[in-house]
């Protein structure tokens, strides 16, 4: 009897263990493989020791913070369109043909111009208090004196939208819509829209005027600048962006009742002002007609130096350009610099690059246009059968303690026109987490620029610049 039980005993054991293993469970003898790694495009050895040769220079070289400097001290701030953003133009042609480029030239082109003359806000009742607040590019004048009227607060773009005439009639419209802080930028898209179409909705139901919290993320008294360089057609309704405690402010006395402002926007519009590209080349030994295009725009509002937006980037690509120009051999293809005119105002000086040389052999095009935070992460837009070559490029910049990224980069606004013409692009994401504090403000100036960061950023497009023109890899279908 104690036998069977033990039996029995045993039994269970061996069929509860034997429920526990599933009909997918390997057996103990079999050795499972990881799954193979994508594959990645070979470097050279050669190759890898230019890289790291770049590298190492460009870690210790201060060539970017030069340019930077000298643009913000000999220039700086530089409307597009204006005296200051023609300086500019003749400054790059010699910064560039003092760092050794070829082919240094400008092309030339007109756009609409606008600029500020007096923007002033204040509240005048129930009290009275001064505003800091910076008229949107496009807005036109207010009428002679300015104009005062109620206020009437929405608190994102959404609520305007849904506003009847009877509420906007004969008011300000004031959109206070924050912005959301991001590693890379993305709450920018968001926010930015209310700064376009606050003016055509707030017309369409009678308003006077638009107001709206400055597309940014710090919480200063600076007012942020931006709007395209003109209304849109059938538009012309004054519009301004007040700092982040202004908005504060105006929304606190909203909260208690009534609140009337005065606004003052005098602005000066005209037709076919002067604007255009500079370009550099260092042509290729092999594949002069095989072009790497790396952008960075030369234009900035009037606020403050231009310095991180786009001082930096100008900074950043030719530094970069240089170090590879100034290799033992020059690379197979031709790597080429734009500096855009007019991008702040429309992105006039990428659209002209684009219809210029449409037919012309575009490799890849990137820009820098992200200030100078360290570049944490790459990013590429290229064919399925050239994600290899992405995958050379992310582990040749593992190194400088930069991400492998996704396969959807946007390039940069003044490579647009070229991405839309099916042009590969790249993205070499810099942190911009603190970037929006200081866009398009008074505040954007030299001392916002980390001088080892900006290093590692000509680093970092070094190597891309290099790899790019050296190889003979094709990024796009075939």
């Amino acid at each position: 009897m104690r036998n069977f039980a033990l039996a029995l005993t045993a039994l269970a054991f061996a069929s509860s263990a034997s429920a526990q293993q599933t009909p997918t469970s390997p057996s103990p003898n079999v050795i499972l493989q990881p799954p193979a790694a994508p594959p990645t495009a070979p470097i050279s050895a050669e190759q890898q020791r230019t890289v790291e040769r770049l590298q190492r220079a460009a870690l210790e070289s201060d060539l970017a913070w030069q340019i930077v400097e000298d643009l913000v001290v000999e220039v700086g701030p530089r409307l597009a369109g204006s005296e200051a953003e023609a300086r500019a133009r003749d400054w790059a042609v010699a910064m560039l043909r003092e760092q050794r480029f070829t082919n240094v030239r400008i092309e030339p082109f007109t756009i609409p111009y606008w600029d500020a003359l007096r923007e002033e806000a204040s509240i005048i009742a129930p009290s009275r208090q001064s505003m800091v607040v910076a008229a949107l590019g496009g807005s036109p004048s207010t009428p002679a004196g300015g104009l005062e009227a109620d206020v009437v607060r929405f608190s994102d773009l959404a609520a305007l939208e849904a506003a009847t005439e009877a509420q906007l009639r004969g008011r300000i419209v004031f959109i206070d819509e924050r912005m959301l802080r991001t590693q890379d930028g993305s709450g920018y898209g968001a926010a930015v829209a209310k700064r376009s179409r606050c003016a055509p909705l707030a017309q369409a139901r009678g308003a006077v005027a638009c107001l709206v919290r400055s597309v940014g993320t710090d919480p200063h008294r600076f007012a942020h600048q931006g709007g395209s360089s003109r209304q849109a057609a059938g538009v012309s309704l004054p519009a301004a962006a007040i700092s982040p405690a202004d908005a504060d402010l105006l929304a606190l006395t909203l909260e208690r009742g009534p609140a009337r402002v005065r606004l003052v926007i005098e602005a000066d519009i005209r037709d076919n002002a002067p604007s255009g590209n500079v370009i550099a080349e260092i042509r290729g030994r092999e594949r002069p007609e095989e072009i790497v295009l790396i952008a960075a725009h030369l234009d900035s509002w009037d606020l403050g130096q231009g310095a991180i937006d786009d001082g930096a980037g100008v900074a950043i690509i030719t530094a970069a350009a240089r170090l590879v120009r100034d290799l033992p051999r020059r690379p197979r293809r031709t790597i080429r610099i734009l500096l855009a005119g007019a991008e702040e105002n429309g992105v006039h000086g990428g659209d002209e690059y684009g219809r210029v040389h449409a037919g012309e052999n575009h490799i890849v095009a990137a820009e820098s246009d992200f200030g100078a935070g360290r570049v944490y992460r790459f990013r590429s837009r290229f064919a399925e059968p050239a994600l290899p070559y992405a995958r050379a490029f992310q582990r040749a910049l593992a190194p400088l303690g930069i991400l492998p990224g996704d396969n959807a980069a946007n390039g940069g606004a003044d490579t647009g026109a070229l991405r839309q013409q099916g042009v590969p692009v790249v993205d070499l994401s810099q942190d911009g987490s603190d970037y929006f504090d200081y866009h398009h403000t008074a505040d954007d100036t030299l001392d916002k620029i980390d001088p080892e960061a900006l290093r590692q950023n000509v680093a970092a497009w070094a190597t891309f610049i290099y790899l790019a023109a050296e190889n003979d890899w094709t990024f796009r279908a075939t």
